[in-house]
């Protein structure tokens, strides 16, 4: 979503509005998410890629936040993960949104999962609500808000070095098919560092580093649904999010690197040396 001018920024009214229109459709969506869960056989279907699933608890959450919206908001753009796009994507108010981020772990149980609704105001994201069903865990943010989980303030951790860090990071789908699929970055980090996490569920992974659980994550692959939100939270929990070499985050190139300010730099220089090292695909492995 490349950024464009907008005609009158949103109030603080505004936004505290929208921001509890999307709470409504997040706690509404996680509902539906914990009703169908112990109930998912013969409901989970593949998109035609390994690992890339969608279930009848994606499509009635979706459902249900894209009704919400509407209701509330109906002169504002949607783009949905599962149905794509309502209205103009090119509005100034664009909500992304993600009805279940992390479907592979839902599917197999694997209480690691969200949904995430994110707002871009001409192509910034502004506005991040991301709700665990699992663990009951609501974290919310807006530009200029501050960051919450709970209701309650949240802050980046004051990790100071990679040494002491804990990471998480992620495999895109393509990870078979391609040598840019982050396993040497994986495999450098982690004996770099106390621990690199793979979550698999790009949105928990952000909102984690916002609250401090985490110190850093990067990921390659990822879509706007999977980052909307989440990026607004991390920045208003007082982390910084950009692209791989610190050059400004650009929603639609699918790679993130967010940590807690500290390790910005340390671990952009890990990712580039690690880049800049020749390395065989090991296609003998598939």
């Amino acid at each position: 979503m490349s950024q464009s001018p907008i005609s009158q920024l949103p109030s603080a009214t505004d936004l505290q509005s929208f921001l509890e229109i999307a709470t409504e459709a997040a706690l509404s969506a996680g509902a539906i998410i914990n009703h169908h869960r112990d109930n998912l056989a013969g409901q989970i279907e593949s998109k035609g890629r390994p690992g890339d699933l969608v279930t009848v608890a994606d499509r009635e959450a979706e459902a249900r936040i894209v009704e919400i919206l509407q209701r509330h908001l109906p002169t504002h753009s949607i783009l949905a993960e599962e149905t794509g796009k309502y209205g103009n994507s090119n509005a100034e108010f664009l909500w992304v949104i993600d009805p279940l981020d992390g479907t592979t772990n839902y599917a197999h149980q694997y209480p690691f999962s969200a949904v995430s609704i994110g707002l871009l105001v001409a192509g910034v994201p502004t506005l991040g609500v991301i709700f665990d069903p699992w663990h009951q865990e609501l974290f919310r943010a807006a530009t200029g808000f501050g960051a919450t989980c709970n209701r309650r303030s949240i802050r980046v951790s004051q990790t100071a070095t990679l040494a002491e860090s804990l990471l998480v990071t992620g495999f895109a789908y393509d990870r078979r098919e391609t040598t840019d699929n982050n396993y040497r970055e994986f495999c450098y980090l982690t004996h770099h560092t106390q621990g690199v996490r793979r979550g698999g569920a790009a949105a928990i992974d952000l909102a984690y580093v916002a609250c401090g659980r985490l110190d850093g994550y990067w990921e390659r692959g990822l879509s706007p649904w999977d980052l909307a939100a989440g990026v607004v939270i991390v920045q208003e929990a007082g982390g910084l999010v950009s692209a791989y070499d610190e050059s400004p985050f650009v929603l639609d190139s699918g790679r993130i690197l967010a940590t807690n300010g500290h390790l910005q730099t340390p671990l952009s220089q890990a990712l580039a040396k690690v880049q800049a090292t020749p390395w065989e695909f090991p296609t003998e492995l598939f």
